[in-house]
C-alpha cells in the first residue's frame, strides 16, 4: 500500500511512475488527498473539542465546589452538546479513514526507475541467457506422454480424485518431485535462509497484508465455514510473521525459506498452454523471503536472483532472466525478475520463479518497521522469490534430459533420488 506521506509530497512522481503500468491515478490520488485533507480537519476539530470538554470538566469541579450548581449544571449542558456533536465527528472520521483505505488497496505499487513502460509479457526485457544446447533424439515427446510412459505422474487420475489440475506423482516421479524440494532446502539453509513450516490457510488480514486481497480474491481457494484461504504461495503466511512488529536495524537481513503446496484457482486458464505440468491449481514450491534495510533492498533482489540462476545452472537447465515490464508486474511488486527455463520438447520458454521487491509497499499493509540508529521508525522492505516452483522445473527436466534408453537425472540429485536414470 502506498504511503499518504508519499501520495502528498511525491504525486506527480507516482503518477509518472504508475504510468509505466498503463494505469491513470491522478483523479484516486486527487481523491485521496481530498479525502485526508478532511480526515486532517475532523482530527483538528475532534482535538479541540476534547480540549474543551477537558476545560469545562475543570470549570464544573471549580463551580460545584463554590456551590454554584446552578452555573455548573449549565456548563453540564454545554458539555453534552460537545460530547454529541464529538460523536458525529468521530463518526464521520471512521468513514473517511476506510474510503481512504480502500481507495488505497486499489493502487498497485509504483514501479521503480528501472522497470521499463509496457502492457504485457511482450514489452519485457531479457537481461540473461544461458543458452545451454539441447539435443533431443528422434521422437521426442512432450513431459506429459513421458509421464504416462514412464508412469510417473497421473493426471487422469488427479481428475478422478479432485478435478483438472491436480496430478498424482507415483513412483519415482514422486521421488524426483521430494528430491528436488530437499535440494532446494538445503540450498536454502546453505544460504544462509531459516527454513519456516507455515500454515497452508490463512485469514484475511493475512491475505490483505502481502497484497493478495483483495486484488487477487477471485485466484484465491476460500474455505467460507472458516472464513480463511489456502495460500498461493509460502510468501503470504512467511511474510506475516512480521505482522505488526517493530524491528531493529540489526536484525536485518532476515532471510527465510519455506516448502509449501500452492494453491491456485488459475480462473479461465484453459488451451495447450496448460497441458501436464504446465499450469495446476495445486503444486509444490520452495520460496525464499528476505526482509531488509530500506538503502539495502535492491542490492537484496540481487543476490536473490544469483541464488535461483545458481539452481537453474545445477540442474544444466537452459534459461533466461527476465526484467518486467510495468503492465506485467504483480501488483504489490516494485520490480520482478521472472526466470524461465527452455522446454526442448514443447519449444517454449516455461516462468519456474518471479523475485521480486515490494520496498515498503507490503511493510505499509503489514505495520512492518524498524527503528533506524536515531530511534526514528520507518518501514522495512521486503522481498520474494521462488527458489524454485516444481512443475515447470521438473517438466523442463524430463524433456530435456530424454533419451532412448530413458530419463537422466541431474548428478546434484543423484544423492536424493537414490537413482541416476529414469527408464
Amino acid at each position: 500500500m502506498l504511503e499518504l506521506t508519499a501520495i502528498r509530497e511525491q504525486r506527480a512522481e507516482l503518477i509518472n511512475r504508475l504510468s509505466k503500468r498503463g494505469l491513470s491515478v491522478e483523479s484516486t490520488l486527487n481523491q485521496i488527498i481530498q479525502l485526508d485533507d478532511e480526515r486532517k480537519s475532523n482530527q483538528h476539530i475532534i482535538d479541540n473539542t476534547l480540549a474543551e470538554l477537558n476545560k469545562l470538566s475543570k470549570e464544573i469541579g471549580k463551580l460545584m465546589q463554590g456551590g454554584d450548581k446552578a452555573g455548573a449544571e449549565a456548563l453540564k449542558q454545554t458539555v453534552a452538546s460537545l460530547k454529541e456533536s464529538i460523536k458525529d465527528t468521530e463518526a464521520r472520521q471512521e468513514v473517511v479513514a476506510g474510503e481512504i483505505r480502500q481507495l488505497l488497496y486499489t493502487i498497485p505499487n509504483a514501479p521503480v526507475h528501472e522497470v521499463p513502460q509496457g502492457r504485457s509479457a511482450a514489452d519485457n526485457h531479457t537481461v540473461y541467457e544461458n543458452a545451454l544446447p539441447v539435443t533431443l533424439p528422434e521422437g521426442a515427446l512432450p513431459h506429459w506422454e513421458l509421464a504416462k510412459k514412464y508412469d510417473l505422474i497421473d493426471f487422469e487420475l488427479g481428475v478422478k480424485i479432485t478435478g483438472a489440475g491436480f496430478p498424482v506423482y507415483k513412483g519415482k516421479g514422486a521421488r524426483l518431485q521430494r528430491a528436488l524440494i530437499q535440494y532446494f532446502l538445503d540450498q536454502a539453509d546453505q544460504a544462509g535462509y531459516t527454513e519456516i513450516i507455515p500454515p497452508l490457510m490463512v485469514n484475511e488480514d493475512s491475505g490483505i497484508g502481502t497484497g493478495q486481497l483483495p486484488d487477487k480474491e477471485g485466484q484465491m481457494y476460500y474455505v467460507g465455514a472458516d472464513d480463511l484461504y489456502l495460500i498461493p504461495t509460502a510468501e503470504v503466511p512467511i511474510t506475516n510473521i512480521y505482522r505488526d512488529v517493530i524491528l531493529k536495524e540489526a536484525d536485518f537481513p532476515i532471510k527465510l525459506a519455506g516448502y509449501t503446496p500452492c494453491f491456485r484457482r488459475e480462473a479461465g486458464s484453459y488451451g495447450k498452454d496448460v497441458r501436464g505440468l504446465n499450469r495446476l491449481h495445486q503444486f509444490d514450491k520452495v520460496e525464499i523471503v528476505q526482509i531488509e534495510h530500506p538503502q539495502r533492498s535492491m542490492q537484496t533482489l540481487d543476490h536473490m536472483v544469483n541464488h535461483v540462476k545458481k539452481l537453474l545452472d545445477s540442474l544444466n537447465l537452459p534459461y533466461r532472466v527476465l526484467l518486467l515490464c510495468g503492465g506485467d508486474m504483480g501488483f504489490a511488486s516494485a520490480i520482478t525478475y521472472d526466470l524461465e527455463v527452455f522446454s526442448a520438447a514443447q519449444e517454449k520458454w516455461l516462468e519456474v520463479s518471479s523475485v521480486s521487491n515490494f520496498e515498503a509497499f507490503q511493510a505499509n499493509r503489514l505495520k512492518l518497521r524498524f527503528k533506524d540508529a536515531d530511534g526514528k521508525t520507518q518501514l522495512a522492505h521486503t522481498l520474494n522469490g521462488s527458489a524454485l516452483a516444481l512443475p515447470r522445473i521438473l517438466a523442463a527436466l524430463l524433456e530435456n534430459n530424454q533419451t532412448p534408453n530413458g530419463i537422466l537425472v541431474p548428478e546434484v540429485l543423484h544423492s536424493y533420488t537414490g537413482f541416476k536414470t529414469i527408464d
